[in-house]
């Protein structure tokens, strides 16, 4: 039994002692990236989506659009009644134009019929019915131009309310175009052309592959040390049996313990609580979504690392 002891003892410090300690990482985790499903913001049939899974995408750029043949109809049929809504509007100067002459007239009339008072050849009534018919006619214009303008404010707000409703197809036609929102690869299409689809239904997946973040998990130890914008090193494995380091940041740190995320049977392992963090990496494209990674709180790597 002893025997047994000895020889187990000898074989973990020869293992600790071959162990390199630049190989040693502090946490350890996955690669993921941050992913946007794009839904249809209209309801009909797709008549173009143009987009495969592997698709180099911009952020603002057209992929698709829905069937809106009706919206078009609905908006030509909104033009054409404020159109004609404002061409009800009156032309108050040319109206008012007639009466105005009137006025003018009468106020001549008047002058010449205060001069033949003066010389005692007009009487003073003539004088008093020119006055009359001069307020007569300052009452007509005045009651003319209130409805003239009351009829002009009626009819443009008819057609400020046809161009609300202009506005609102037109928000409605644009969100028939299928658009990308952001830079990224599409991961995933889950609609093709000429497919039913309706509002808030997924068309496809996209994610920015050229920033990934490494989500790892740290203990309650390694939590009091570390902090946001701290730099670090990331190893990944290169498939050579070597690792390939990346400089990278943390960005975020979970304020909250949870246990270890794998399925653990012992008591004493369930009560282990850990701590997750992303570490934010620029991919150099060799870097996949679910590939595994481990963090080093040394800072960034060197030169020669880097070069790995």
């Amino acid at each position: 039994m002893k025997n047994h002891t000895f020889i187990a003892l000898s074989c973990a410090l020869a293992l600790a002692a071959c162990t390199d300690p630049n190989d040693r990482s502090d946490a350890s985790g996955t690669f993921e990236a941050r992913e946007t499903i794009v839904s249809a913001e209209a309801t009909g049939k797709i008549m173009a989506l143009d987009i495969e899974e592997g698709d180099q995408l911009k952020a603002g750029q057209v992929v698709g659009h829905i069937d809106s043949t009706q919206l078009h109809l609905q908006r030509l049929q909104l033009m054409q009644s404020r159109k004609a809504v404002l061409a009800g509007q009156p032309d108050i100067r040319t109206q008012l134009e007639a009466l105005e002459q009137q006025l003018k007239s009468a106020k001549q009339d008047k002058q010449r019929i205060e001069n033949l008072v003066k010389g005692e050849v007009a009487s003073q009534k003539q004088l008093d019915d020119a006055n009359t018919r001069i307020a007569v006619l300052q009452s007509q214009i005045a009651a003319q131009w209130s409805l003239l303008r009351t009829s002009s404010t009626t009819l443009t707000e008819q057609g400020n309310t046809i161009g609300v409703q202009l506005l609102q197809v037109e928000d409605q036609l644009s969100k028939c175009r299928i658009i990308s929102p952001v830079n990224g690869t599409v991961l995933a299409t889950y609609s093709n052309a000429l497919e039913m689809t309706a509002a808030g239904r997924p068309l496809f997946k996209v994610a920015d592959l050229g920033t990934m973040h490494l989500k790892a998990y740290i203990t309650g130890d390694q939590f009091a040390r570390v902090q946001l914008g701290e730099a670090v090193s990331v190893l990944v494995d290169s498939g050579e049996g070597t690792l390939r380091t990346y400089p990278g940041t943390i960005d975020w740190i979970s304020d909250r313990a949870e246990f270890t995320p794998k399925t653990i049977q012992a008591k004493n392992e369930r009560a282990n609580l850990v701590y997750a963090i992303k570490v934010k990496v620029v991919n150099d494209g060799l870097i996949k979504i679910g590939m595994y990674g481990e963090v080093r709180f040394d800072g960034p790597p060197t030169e020669q690392q880097a070069a790995q």
